[in-house]
């Protein structure tokens, strides 16, 4: 099969997009609004792209409404959120996250989240997290009416106590996050293994 994508819808293209390029890692993203409402959303166009500067990227489209998503109109307000890791454990709420609740109502609440205060930015953390980056804006990058592409550099990190190794920075193999895959689909790391040598069966 050969596609070209130019002559593809974008609903198409997004699907051939994350059914072939996955698992995806979940930022669970904080921000406040306007109102000091703390609001929290995961993004599965997300990675971290560099280390020097430290750098994660957010992929945004809109809302089902057409209206800029609660998350991007934050940052570009504020400047600054957090990137909260997402694994085994707190999936479902994160899932919860995902609902597009009126600005007036917190995600935090409505997923029994429990907002930390930040050291370097002033979005709220989520405690229940394994890890958190907290973030401040360096670059925005719109590629076209429907999506924007947010850089942001990482300021300071909290990680669960005993998830990393203070001695050799190593993160445990106790930590379990989840992947995004396509449709409701998701994936776990648990199955884990060394190259060069056998795949496991």
């Amino acid at each position: 099969m050969e596609l070209d994508f130019a002559e593809l819808e974008p609903k198409l293209r997004y699907k051939l997009l994350i059914g072939l390029v996955y698992p995806r890692p979940i930022a669970l993203v904080s921000t406040i609004n306007a109102t000091g409402v703390p609001n929290a959303a995961p993004v599965s166009f997300f990675n971290a792209v560099a280390d020097e500067p430290p750098l994660v990227l957010l992929s945004f489209n809109r809302r089902s409404d057409g209206q800029l998503k609660d998350t991007l109109k934050n940052i570009r307000r504020t400047g600054e959120f957090v990137v909260n890791l997402v694994d085994e454990a707190i999936a479902n709420a994160m899932l919860v996250c995902g609902q597009e609740l009126p600005e007036t109502e917190s995600e935090f609440a409505a997923a029994g989240f429990t907002p930390v205060p930040s050291v370097a930015v002033a979005p709220p953390r989520v405690r229940e997290a394994p890890a958190s980056l907290e973030c401040r804006l360096l670059q925005r990058i719109a590629p076209g009416p429907a999506r924007e592409i947010i850089l942001g550099q990482v300021l300071h990190v909290h990680a669960r106590e005993g998830l990393v190794d203070p001695a050799t920075f190593r993160v445990s193999e106790d930590y379990r996050p989840i992947g995004r895959l396509y449709g409701d689909r998701y994936c776990t790391t648990r199955q884990r293994f060394d190259l060069p040598g056998p795949l496991p069966e």
